[in-house]
């Protein structure tokens, strides 16, 4: 049987549904490999790149993380769940590495580069506690991404904002580090059923132009 061709970006829109039921089935390594590769390719607030993507397959840590999930079926049925996690104050380690890449591939002119490292410091700085919110945001974007890559691939996810924060961070391995804070969970596999469409609020409800009215 031939492999079928992966879906468009519109189709992966138009037929995705949040799964809560996986099958045992794994991802095949190269399928992981693209998926990862495809989320990390995501936008980001001066390519700061915050998200610490953990990847949970472990079946010790799913059901650890599961309980920290309020035992939500998805995040033990899949075969992996990605944790986005954060690190608020990463760029400061990583700044260095982001400018001289983007350098070398010829994205940023000499001038984009130091301006970058002469501003994005104090930027970073002035934003004082909404610096977790903007690596949270970039985080969501980064999910999203690999959400639509994976339905593209033929698996199935469900965006989770149900869990304990400080329960999935000892889980990641990070209790202790106030620098680190989590986006979302992500559980990727093949769905046990499918799902039917629950349709949306009428566009004149949720669209707006100029205004809200």
């Amino acid at each position: 049987m031939s492999t079928p061709l992966p879906l468009t970006v519109p189709e992966a829109i138009r037929v995705r549904r949040t799964t809560k039921r996986f099958k045992p089935d794994p991802i095949p390594e190269a399928t992981l490999k693209e998926l990862i590769a495809l989320t990390l390719a995501a936008p980001s607030s001066y390519n700061l790149q915050p998200w610490r993507i953990v990847l949970i397959d472990d079946p010790a840590q799913k059901e650890a993380l599961a309980r920290a999930a309020w035992n939500q079926a998805q995040v033990t049925t899949a075969p992996v769940t990605f944790v986005f996690a954060v690190s608020v104050r990463g760029w400061e380690k990583t700044l260095d590495t982001t400018v001289k890449t983007a350098s070398e591939l010829g994205a940023w002119p000499e001038k984009s580069a130091n301006f970058i490292r002469g501003n994005v410091p104090g930027f970073m700085d002035s934003l004082g506690d909404k610096q977790r919110e903007y690596a949270i945001k970039d985080a969501l974007i980064a999910a999203t991404q690999l959400a639509l890559a994976a339905e593209s691939l033929g698996l199935n996810s469900c965006f989770m904002n149900g869990w304990i924060e400080d329960s999935v961070k000892e889980v990641i391995g990070a209790r202790d580090n106030p620098d680190i804070a989590i986006a979302l969970l992500l559980p990727i596999g093949y769905g046990e059923v499918s799902y039917r469409y629950a349709g949306r609020l009428p566009e004149n409800l949720t669209v707006f132009r100029n205004k809200l009215s």
